[in-house]
């Protein structure tokens, strides 16, 4: 059995990610495929009202989080001190974790991204609030982490724990063992730059909505091509974004592409 993934996640309200104890991911804990770790910032700090945060320099509203917190809970989780040499990706030592800044000021975290962080060792995500975390704390983890600002889209949050949640599902769930039926992961929205094809269950006829006739028919092959079909078209239709990063397609999927942009319609038959 290989190693489990170690993960850990900083924040001010570590309760936030309770979340994280349940359904796949919870019982990918409790086999021993993720070690999770969740930290309280608070923790790291000294003074009676265990403050994080200060007004920013040169003003401005809002506040920012206070580099040496973040730098007591970072190195904490490193297991060594600032002037330390551990983990630091030198010669013969262990790759340095990857410390993951959920940030609208990132490159945009996406299904390839998921893929490749699966295969990490160590995952930090770093929980921001208010205005942000003081720049020189970013400056400084460079020589210890692998860092990674990451977005999860156009917008703005509160704080980085829903995003962080967000990442932690789409990597855990690709970590071999925890989704039980692997084959699953192959026909799923974005793993190969297509959304997935509409889904049915029994009974054949709900309230006057039939079944596509293909998929009751037991001919694999047409359910194959029916289903590919699907895909193009709702790629399309809602995600026209992501044909264009596909390149060129073979003659028969361009001939569904633009059949379907002819009509201006999804055909489900």
């Amino acid at each position: 059995m290989s190693p489990a993934m170690r993960i850990d996640v900083v924040s001010i309200f570590p309760d936030y990610l309770a979340g994280l104890q349940l359904s796949l991911i919870g019982k990918a804990v409790e086999q021993g495929l993720i070690e999770l770790g969740i930290h309280d910032l608070r923790e790291f700090t000294f003074d009676r009202h265990r403050t994080v945060d200060d007004s920013p320099y040169g003003g401005g509203a809002g506040m920012v989080m206070k580099a040496e917190p973040w730098a007591l809970a970072l190195e904490h989780i490193l297991g060594a001190d600032a002037e330390g040499t551990e983990g630091t990706g030198g010669a013969g030592s262990p790759p340095r974790p990857v410390l993951i800044v959920p940030s609208p000021a990132g490159p945009v975290f996406d299904q390839r991204t998921a893929e490749e962080l699966a295969g990490a060792d160590h995952l930090v995500f770093a929980c921001g609030r208010y205005e942000g975390i003081d720049q020189r704390v970013l400056d400084w983890a460079q020589d210890h982490f692998d860092l990674r600002p990451m977005s999860i889209g156009d917008y703005v949050l509160n704080g980085g724990e829903v995003a962080s949640m967000v990442m932690i599902e789409a990597i855990s769930r690709l970590i071999p063992g925890v989704i039980g039926n692997p084959e699953s992961l192959t026909e799923e929205s974005h793993e190969d730059g297509l959304l997935e094809y509409p889904i049915y269950t029994k009974p054949a006829n709900w309230r006057g909505h039939e079944v596509p006739e293909v998929l009751l028919s037991g001919n694999h092959q047409a359910i194959a091509r029916w289903r590919r079909d699907r895909r193009l078209e709702r790629t399309a239709e809602v995600r026209p974004d992501l044909l264009a990063r596909l390149g060129d397609l073979d003659s028969r999927d361009r001939a569904v592409v633009d059949r379907f942009e002819s009509r201006g319609e999804t055909m489900t038959e």
